[in-house]
Order: C-alpha cells, then sequence, then structure tokens
C-alpha cells in the first residue's frame, strides 16, 4: 500500500520580507522527492524582484539587490513558471509541501495577481509539516523554526534560508512525521488536507487568545490555511 509521503513535491520561497501583501519573490525552489527524500526533479529561480531588496532580508538569504538584477530573470517571468510548476505537480496528484504553507502560497498568489498572471486556485492537496507537527506533539516545548524541527526529526538541514535546502528538508520533515506518527494521521491525503484546516484555526485561535491576553487586546490571528 502506498503512503501519501511517498512521492512529494516540495516548494519554498525566499522574499523581501514578511509582508505576503506587498513582498517579493526573491528565489524559488520547486522539487520532487520520492520515498527515501532522494530529490528526483528540481527546479530553482533567482528573480530581479523590480524593488530593492532589503538589507535584513540579504542577511537571511544572502542575495542582494546588485546580484538579483544581474543574475535575475524578470519577475513576470519568474513566477508564471513557479505557478506552472506547481500547477503540473498537483495537476499528477502530487501533494506540495509548503513549511508555513500560508506565507508561501498566500505571497505567491499575490506576486501571480500583480503580474497579470492566472494565480493557483485553491491549491490542494498541500501538506505543512508546521501545523501537522504542532497537530500531532502540541506540546513539546521548543521553537518550531524548519530548522529546530529538522533537527528534532533528524533531518539534514545544511543552509536554512536557501529555497531549494528549506524545500527539501521541508518535504524529509513531512515524511519523518508520517512515519513517527502514521497511526495519528489520516490515511488520505483529502482528510490529510482537511484535518490541517482544522488545526491551523484552532492553532491560530490559541495565538489569538495568548496574544490577546498579554502583548495586544486587539490582536486578530489569520485562520485561513493554506492561503489567505
Amino acid at each position: 500500500m502506498s503512503n501519501w509521503s511517498d512521492r512529494l513535491a516540495v516548494f519554498d520561497l525566499e522574499t523581501t520580507g514578511i509582508d505576503v501583501e506587498t513582498c517579493r519573490i526573491v528565489s524559488a525552489t520547486v522539487a520532487v522527492l520520492g520515498e527515501n527524500g532522494d530529490v528526483e526533479q528540481r527546479i530553482d529561480w533567482l528573480l530581479d524582484p523590480g524593488v530593492d531588496i532589503p538589507a535584513g532580508a540579504t542577511n537571511v538569504h544572502g542575495i542582494t539587490t546588485e546580484h538579483a538584477v544581474l543574475n535575475g530573470q524578470k519577475a513576470a517571468e519568474g513566477v508564471a513558471e513557479i505557478v506552472a510548476a506547481l500547477s503540473a505537480h498537483l495537476a499528477n496528484g502530487l501533494p506540495v509541501v509548503a513549511y508555513n504553507a500560508p506565507y508561501d502560497l498566500t505571497l505567491l498568489n499575490r506576486e501571480a495577481t500583480r503580474h497579470g498572471i492566472a494565480p493557483l486556485l485553491s491549491p490542494y492537496p498541500v501538506i505543512d509539516p508546521l501545523v501537522i507537527d504542532k497537530g500531532v506533539d502540541k506540546y513539546r516545548k521548543g521553537k518550531r523554526t524548519l530548522e529546530a524541527t529538522s533537527a528534532f526529526y533528524g533531518v539534514t538541514l545544511a543552509d536554512a534560508h536557501d529555497a531549494g535546502a528549506d524545500a527539501i528538508a521541508a518535504g524529509r520533515v513531512a515524511q519523518a512525521i508520517h512515519r513517527a506518527h502514521v497511526n495519528a494521521l489520516p490515511t488520505t491525503l483529502s482528510e490529510l488536507h482537511a484535518a490541517q484546516i482544522t488545526w491551523y484555526r484552532q492553532q491560530a485561535e490559541s495565538f489569538q487568545e495568548y496574544m490577546r491576553r498579554g502583548r495586544d487586546p486587539e490582536f486578530v490571528a489569520d485562520v485561513l490555511w493554506p492561503e489567505r
């Protein structure tokens, strides 16, 4: 019997910042992992985002404005290719893994709209190892960054904040979570996708309560997954 984690498409973006409504894509990777986490296909993009890359973002991913302008392809062309690659994998029934999916998928949606490209419509099925890990191991102490979660599940992440390294690690983490929690997880992709919608909403509402108790009485968390 095949498992949903036997073959996965994986996806990650590096960007100009954290606001999905205004930030631009700087680099991206879409790859396919086989059963043992080996990379079967991989496409990498470097885009000229059309705006300056802030120093804070360069400090994270290492890509300067100069480098992107000199070596990157036009943003509209790259965004269209990224959307097409993900569309093809989803059409072929491959789930797309994205760590903290609402960030990458929403930002990609806004970039597509900005450049007049038809966006992915309700991407499905999506696998978000961050949401699943919190869903099956709710009370574990410590950070849930990709680096921390990779370390916890014994996945090597040698070059964090490189789109390719992050995408591939996220896919391997998804596979490791599935192996570790096979009895706690839904067996079909449709059930897993639906479970993550519920888990994400619960996690967001819990975070909203926490924020309102202490720091910001007016705080509103976004509860939509996998795309805002």
